[in-house]
């Protein structure tokens, strides 16, 4: 109950924000919900699917996924609802997202909600463009990580399900401190200063973790990025020992024609003296996605993945996991996308169905709305 009405008070405070800095465009009388909602900034996502487990494993759990964990089960992956005004140069913006359902039990920062809890404070920040050159941007709170090709929610991924790399390379989100300048059309970074990975109300890390990401995009056809953040985290939960974590993220996308995107993410790991033999525990991998649009209510992606979990340090076994999904999507209406997808896990431990077996296959489907 306490977050809820946290959640609310947040909503009420912004509400009251929106209205000030509205008031000088806001419609006297007969406004409609659109007005209403442009206003407010005001977003709708709803997402849920179905996914069936070939295995049929017994515990009812497909591995190595986090947000469509469940098999043979349909589940409301996400029901959503944001508030957001973009920052112009000299003024403020926010963003506010709350999150329900199975997928905000599985991205709870540290400090902020308990693994089972079916709500999420996603992001809450503020924004301020000062009017330095072509604008300097302070963010302030919490938001989603820069790292990875894919994001939480799957209407801006090309897959239904998230790949290894996203589960298991990277952090969801970061609460602090984070500096942008966008010093050509072609070229901008960030700096940040954060809690660490996942924390929001304390760093138990005992330091804070900074960050940097660097946007390069020289042509329409051709974009790279790069992301790097380094700082002390836990080795193990609740252990209170802290060693220095590193992560190194690349995202490179290439559109050679209109209609074909190819994006390659890479990621390499390490934090000190928290293998088992006290060595550094690494983890690493690589994913590739292809997708072609066939027209404008049609398109297929193919991901292919391999993550190696050298000291179990990520997933719990010392192994090399890979994937491989087909995923077509149909833009049935404006707002409304359906994903059906099928995807082939295996590695080279005895790690699915209870450790009883090498790999996996899954078909799903995946419904996504927003208003």
């Amino acid at each position: 109950m306490r977050k809820v009405v946290i959640a609310l008070s947040m909503l009420i405070a912004l509400f009251s924000l929106s209205g000030v800095a509205a008031a000088e465009d806001a419609k006297p009388a007969g406004a409609t919900l659109l007005d209403i909602k442009n206003m407010l900034g005001l977003s709708i996502y709803l997402q849920g699917g179905y996914t069936y487990n070939f295995n049929d494993p017994s515990s009812g759990e497909s591995e190595l996924r986090i947000f469509d964990h469940k098999a043979n089960a349909f589940t409301l992956d996400l029901a959503q609802i944001v508030f957001n005004r973009d920052a112009e140069t000299g003024g403020i913006g926010y963003r506010l997202k709350l999150s329900a359902g199975e997928t905000a039990k599985f991205i709870h920062a540290a400090g902020l909600g308990k693994p089972g809890d079916a709500f999420d404070l996603t992001e809450g920040y503020i924004d301020y463009v000062a009017p330095v050159g072509k604008g300097l941007k302070f963010r302030f709170g919490k938001f989603v990580t820069m790292h990875g090709a894919e994001v939480i929610e799957a209407k801006d991924d090309m897959n239904y399900s998230r790949g290894l790399l996203f589960n298991y390379s990277i952090p969801f989100t970061h609460t602090g401190l984070m500096v942008g300048y966008p010093f050509s059309d072609k070229l901008s970074a960030n700096f940040y200063v954060v809690n660490g990975w996942d924390n929001f109300s304390e760093d138990v890390g005992g330091s804070k973790t900074l960050g940097l990401t660097v946007n390069y995009t020289p042509a329409e056809q051709f974009s790279f990025v790069e992301n790097l953040m380094n700082g002390r985290e836990v080795v193990v939960s609740g252990s209170g020992v802290r060693t220095n974590r590193f992560l190194s993220d690349t995202v490179v996308t290439v559109k050679p024609v209109k209609d074909l995107a190819f994006v390659v993410n890479g990621d390499y790991a390490t934090q000190s003296r928290a293998a088992a033999d006290g060595s550094d525990a690494k983890w690493y991998g690589v994913a590739g996605y292809v997708k072609y649009d066939f027209c404008d209510f049609f398109s297929t992606t193919v991901r292919a993945e391999y993550f190696n979990d050298k000291d179990g340090f990520r997933t719990g076994v010392a192994q090399k996991a890979k994937e491989i999904t087909l995923t077509p999507e149909f833009r049935v209406a404006k707002a409304l996308i359906v994903r059906p997808e099928y995807r082939h896990d295996w590695s080279d431990k005895e790690f699915f169905d209870s450790g009883t077996k090498k790999g996996q296959d899954t078909i799903a489907l995946g419904v996504m709305y927003t208003w």
